[in-house]
């Protein structure tokens, strides 16, 4: 049986609230060999959260209570690093890097565009220099995480009320566009090309029992993984946040 690598990805939105809804059993239930955490809304020290058989790798926000990411890991990675390498892009703990070695796996928390889309600017640019940032690193790629963006009409539930709302406008799409056109596959619409999924509701109006959803949580990879895809899967049955985990299995 040939072996395999199982990633999850989970925007907790505050790691210290989910610890509290057995975020624990639900990390041993996935049993994954990496576990990519977004917006885990921590600074260094703030909490101690580990796992038997796991290194951790955080990122931090400079500003409290805000963004943040962390990879749990049971392989020791060839080599870490935090950030984009561009100050500008690098304040708010977004990305963290692991070096294995057959790829890089990415986990980033992409920079919301926000009410009144005030911070679609500063996305726009952001989305620039992420996608530079994928395409300096030298081996294949797995990007994982909360992107933002629902990338086609068929990865919400409403489209046409949504149209340029932050996470669903124009300008958001085409960077997904461009970002896979790049050399990259959605790795979940590769294995489901027909299939409404969501990994995020609102908590207003009931949305998540009425399934009101988008799907914004990805899992990507360079080309040159494709055929090493085995399985995908959003886990819509596990609570805890307003995401939930979605997960990829490669074969290594």
């Amino acid at each position: 049986m040939e072996p395999v690598m199982k990633l999850v990805s989970w925007n907790v939105n505050g790691l210290r609230a989910v610890a509290g809804k057995g975020f624990a059993d639900i990390f041993a239930e996935l049993d994954a060999d990496c576990v990519c955490l977004q917006e885990t809304k921590l600074k260094a020290g703030q909490i101690d959260l580990e796992f038997l058989g796991y290194e951790s790798y955080w990122n931090y926000a400079d500003k409290p209570g805000y963004s943040g990411t962390v990879i749990y890991t049971r392989i020791h990675p060839l080599s870490v690093s935090y950030g984009i390498g561009v100050d500008v892009h690098d304040r708010e703990g977004r990305v963290v890097t692991l070096e294995f070695p057959e790829f890089y796996l990415v986990n980033v928390y992409v920079p919301n565009s926000q009410d009144g889309l005030r911070r679609l600017d500063y996305r726009m640019q952001w989305e620039d220099a992420f996608r530079a940032y994928l395409h300096s690193l030298p081996k294949p790629v797995v990007v994982c995480g909360d992107m933002n963006v629902a990338h086609e009409e068929i990865d919400l539930k409403n489209p046409a009320t949504n149209h340029m709302n932050p996470g669903f406008t124009d300008e958001e799409r085409a960077k997904m566009t461009e970002l896979l056109g790049s050399g990259f596959v959605d790795t979940w619409r590769f294995q489901h090309p027909t299939e409404e999924k969501y990994s995020w509701w609102s908590y207003r109006m009931a949305a998540r029992e009425r399934n009101v959803g988008w799907r914004i949580d990805y899992f990507l990879v360079s080309e040159a993984l494709r055929g090493r895809i085995v399985s995908t899967d959003i886990h819509n049955e596990i609570f805890g946040s307003d995401h939930c985990p979605v997960e990829l299995v490669l074969s290594i």
